[in-house]
């Protein structure tokens, strides 16, 4: 039964159960023991995952480093994850050299190494440390997230919810491995239900792979899926496939209007809600259709409260704490509960929705609190609109106002016939703000023709806070 194609070949489970065995041998002949933390970097590939597995099912602690890290970056997660070893593609030599010349300690694997099998640790349990993953969000400074194997086992079953038939489906897998929404759900979901994962080089390959791969399932971030119809609608034809069922939406707000447009298309699109601290899904949405503004309900083995309008979480799923960060998990728990940060509220049949993010609160020279992320829904809600971004700017005479910029929704303005694109959206955009609480009404609209800054996940970048 194949489990992984990627660009050297297709591997069956099978195969890749004895190349995990003989990475674990490699481990062992390079001294690592069971206990240590060991890093893998490189691109998405056969050779990343089988790596995983072999360092997890070993007994050891994976730290997942992103690829855009750079070479001091890189010696730095070795020094503050305290790694025993780094497991990289020999394509990165360069930058793993700082790493392996100024830490002496550090062991340096190449991921192409083969040995003789060796077995899995008989000492994992599961509140044993399984992997460090980077979180950090839109703004402040990158932290690792320590999850154990029960954490990151919850978040892999999460994943399986809300589908009529989850098993044996075919996946493609265009996030980053080292983000928990590409690791968990479109890496370890799919090997536990026995589908098949193709991994695409990069997120701009997609399209050309589809056709030949023919899956079933995508799990994309809204800036993907919003790509993926602007391209459908501008060729007239659906560029995901005819076969194409479900698309897990996340790591950013989804728009409701994707929602009704894939339904038009056949293909059932379901917003969820997830942190890399919580192994990714803290809650899916099986009534996308009914309540397309909802993150959904949340999954069992986890409580939740809501306090002064922010999610805290306890759970089998939640992590173990940052890494090398008592601050930062200072300031993160409270009697036991994690404080996600997130603003939400809980309807009558317990759909939850979120509103906005409590370190992006704009609070207004009249001392009213402002969620910029609960104004942009209202905005985003157009189906012209795209994307935007509501933010505090100051004028020259120094009045602090609240500005938005927005990224058009080309294909929908040119299905309208709009040739004057930034008047037809002003007027659009100054109608809805019209309806909008006063402290919630904008003083300055922009119309961008490029799209914003995002991180590697898709996120958007958002403008510092004015001091």
């Amino acid at each position: 039964m194949p489990a992984i194609t990627d660009a050297s070949g297709t591997y069956t489970y099978a195969q890749l159960l004895d190349d995990v065995a003989s990475f674990r041998g490699v481990l062992c002949q390079n001294g690592i023991q069971a206990g240590m933390n060991v890093g893998i970097y490189g691109a998405n590939s056969y050779q990343l995952i089988k790596a995983f597995l072999a360092i997890t099912s070993y007994g050891c602690t994976a730290a997942i480093l992103p690829m855009q890290l750079d070479d001091k970056t890189v010696f730095g997660c070795t020094m503050k994850f305290r790694l025993s070893a780094l497991v990289y593609h020999d394509m990165l030599e360069e930058k793993v050299a700082f790493a392996k010349n100024t830490n002496k300690a550090l062991c340096c694997i190449n991921w192409n190494e083969t040995a003789a099998p060796a077995p899995a640790s008989d000492t994992v349990e599961g509140s044993s440390p399984c992997v460090i993953m980077f979180t950090g969000g839109t703004t402040g400074k990158s932290k690792g997230a320590l999850l154990s194997h029960r954490a990151m086992m919850q978040g892999t079953i999460n994943g399986c919810y809300g589908f009529e038939d989850p098993f044996y489906q075919r996946y493609m897998l265009a996030l980053p491995l080292s983000h928990i929404f590409g690791l968990v759900r479109n890496m370890l979901t799919p090997l536990h239900t026995g589908s098949h994962t193709f991994i695409c080089k990069s997120p701009k390959d997609l399209f050309s792979d589809i056709p030949a791969f023919k899956p079933t399932f995508l799990v994309l971030v809204p800036a993907l899926a919003e790509l993926a119809l602007t391209l459908s609608k501008k060729f007239n034809r659906n560029m995901l496939g005819e076969s194409m069922r479900y698309i897990v939406c996340g790591a950013a707000p989804v728009a409701p209007y994707l929602i009704s447009e894939y339904a038009n298309l056949g293909i059932d699109l379901v917003p969820g809600y997830g942190l890399t601290e919580s192994a990714n899904l803290v809650s899916g949405n099986p009534e996308n259709r009914a309540k397309p503004d909802s993150v959904g309900i949340p999954y069992p083995h986890q409580e939740f409260k809501i306090v002064d309008g922010e999610l805290w979480l306890k759970g089998a799923n939640m992590m173990e704490g940052y890494v090398g960060d008592e601050e930062e998990n200072a300031a993160a728990y409270e009697d036991g509960w994690f404080k996600t940060g997130d603003l939400v509220r809980l309807d009558e049949e317990g759909f939850l929705y979120i509103v906005g993010r409590c370190k992006d609160i704009i609070i207004l020279s009249n001392g009213e609190n402002v969620s910029p992320a609960e104004v942009e829904s209202y905005f985003n809600a157009l189906p012209t609109v795209q994307d935007s971004q509501v933010f505090e700017d100051v004028l020259e005479n120094g009045t602090h106002i609240l500005a938005l910029e927005v990224v058009p929704r080309a294909t929908e303005l040119a299905k309208l016939g709009v040739t004057d694109i930034a008047g037809y959206l002003t007027e659009q955009l100054k109608a809805v703000n019209a309806t909008l609480p006063a402290h919630m009404k904008v003083s300055r609209f922009t119309i961008r023709e490029t799209d914003f800054e995002r991180t590697p996940s898709m996120k958007i970048v958002r403008y510092k806070k004015c001091q």
